[in-house]
């Protein structure tokens, strides 16, 4: 605060961050880097009939003590919004809205309303008045560092008020008086804090691959995606298996098991990149599955990365026989059931879904939805996975999303063409579609898929479904259980194909068509 208003008297004292904080915690929204806060929003609950709209910051704040916060008001009103100015290229601004909304929501009331400087006017107050440049502004004709991003984040201009700030020089003592309508407010709705998400909207990228110039020309693909998905206003996305193979053609590697390992080189940069994209663009991204190389051994990971900069992984814990003889990869040794904020959810890699065992022990840690990036370059070999991944979500009462590539890449020997039909799959009852797929993508074309998807039925599901799978095993006869042991199994398969690499003409045969 001290950095943004260094020009209009700095920032607050401690006793004013106190009172907010004594009040009303949960209007109080931080982001915070490695511990140091870098973005801030701050507000307060009125009821906005006692202040109307001829108010001022002082009057509507009680000069700074806060005191006209009102737990039953019926509005929410935005005391302030700063971002640190070394921080303001990561859209954190619209974060912070983006919460405030959904806090708006969450306690049901009615609308969100706030004064907003307009800085920009200064350099036009001799030639305009303030509702002509707000006119302006609204019109694109002008650019207020302010007003601008309000309107772009869908708030309305209610009027202008004068005195608001009176020691705002910049905006000449003129503010905005702008509100954000809550849609879904409901006089006769409990007010509820923190409540679970029941309605999840995913977006899938059927990825077409083609051949790339340099890391950074991949990196414009990467984010034109997370950019089209996140404008739904998605909670992720989900990329392909070995969405990153283009990457490949850059190793100027001639044998397959030298340039995986080249190609792994690229995982960490990539995995940075797509962790900045999910912070910036305010949404999870499931970076498929990418090479890793490391300890000597090459291992196919899935990176979640969350949009409040935290990130995780899963291995692939089954490699396809052809994947550990023709690459020399071998399989992870561990499942996990990741925490998003927008429920539980398990991602296995592609020939990992036909192994029914796995999501079942997700499905007994709580996972929702299951992600599954795929590669398959022939029909059958897709046929494995989608069959898989259908039964999947019938036998876990579960979601099941699916994506792979599309194209050809004519340099990237065993990866030289894919098939592809990405879809979401849901359980088969009455209050799902009727043959079980929320979404399907055309086959082997380049396209997003966006679906919403309602956790509220699969708990309806669990327990007044016309068939209750979960519910009605019997666990008295069987049952599935995670064993820490090391096997052999790698070690076996890498032996099976020693000495395989071709020793003329690189073979165009398909290694890893089981995905």
């Amino acid at each position: 605060m001290e950095k943004v208003y260094s020009n209009m008297e700095g920032a607050w004292s401690q006793d004013e961050y106190n009172a907010l904080l004594k009040k009303f915690p949960e209007g109080q929204i931080c982001i915070e880097d490695n511990g140091q806060v870098v973005a801030a929003a701050l507000a307060i609950i009125v009821d906005y009939s006692k202040f109307g709209d001829k108010h001022t910051y002082a009057k509507i704040t009680g000069n700074g003590k806060f005191d006209t916060h009102d737990a039953e008001g019926d509005t929410l009103y935005g005391v302030d919004v700063f971002v640190d100015p070394e921080y303001r290229s990561l859209r954190l601004g619209r974060r912070l809205y983006d919460a405030r909304k959904e806090l708006c929501e969450s306690l049901n009331l009615r609308a969100m309303v706030a004064g907003g400087r307009i800085p920009g006017y200064a350099a036009y107050a001799d030639e305009m008045t303030p509702a002509k440049y707000v006119e302006m502004v609204r019109n694109k004709e002008v650019v207020d560092p302010i007003l601008t991003f309000q309107l772009s984040n869908e708030f309305h201009v209610r009027k202008i008020i004068r005195g608001y700030l009176p020691y705002d020089s910049e905006s000449k003592a003129y503010a905005t008086l702008l509100e954000w309508i809550n849609v879904y407010y409901d006089e006769e709705f409990d007010k509820l804090i923190g409540n679970q998400k029941s309605n999840v909207r995913i977006g899938i990228v059927q990825w077409q691959m083609r051949a790339t110039k340099s890391l950074e020309d991949f990196y414009q693909q990467i984010e034109f995606f997370v950019d089209t998905v996140s404008g739904y206003k998605a909670d992720c996305v989900l990329f392909p298996e070995f969405f990153n193979a283009p990457m490949m053609a850059l190793t100027n590697e001639k044998a397959a098991s030298a340039a995986i390992r080249g190609m792994a080189a690229f995982t960490e940069p990539i995995k940075i990149r797509m962790m900045e994209l999910a912070v910036s663009h305010n949404i999870n991204v499931i970076a498929g599955s990418m090479p890793v190389y490391e300890d000597g051994k090459l291992y196919n990971v899935s990176y979640l990365c969350r949009r409040d900069g935290t990130v995780d992984e899963q291995y692939k814990l089954h490699v396809t026989p052809d994947e550990a003889s023709y690459w020399g990869m071998r399989g992870g040794d561990k499942i996990k059931c990741f925490d998003t904020d927008f429920g539980k959810i398990g991602i296995l890699v592609c020939y990992d879904v036909e192994f029914p065992e796995l999501s079942r022990i997700l499905s007994d840690e709580g996972m929702k939805i299951l992600f599954v990036p795929f590669w398959t370059d022939t029909k059958n070999a897709y046929q494995r996975v989608r069959i898989c991944a259908q039964a999947r979500a019938i036998e876990n009462e579960c979601y099941v999303a699916i994506t792979g590539s599309v194209g050809n890449l004519p340099r990237v020997e065993n990866m030289d063409i894919q098939y592809s039909q990405s879809a979401v799959f849901s359980p088969s009852d009455f209050a799902f579609p009727h043959d079980a797929i929320v979404a399907e993508a055309t086959p082997n074309t380049e396209m997003t898929l966006i679906a919403d998807l309602d956790l509220d039925l699969l708990k309806d599901l669990n327990t007044s479904g016309a068939v209750r799978n979960l519910r009605d095993r019997r666990k008295d006869l069987y049952g599935v259980s995670w064993v820490v042991k090391k096997s052999d199994r790698d070690d076996d398969l890498l032996a099976q194909g020693e000495e395989r690499q071709p020793a003329t003409k690189p073979s165009r045969r398909k290694a890893v068509a089981a995905g």
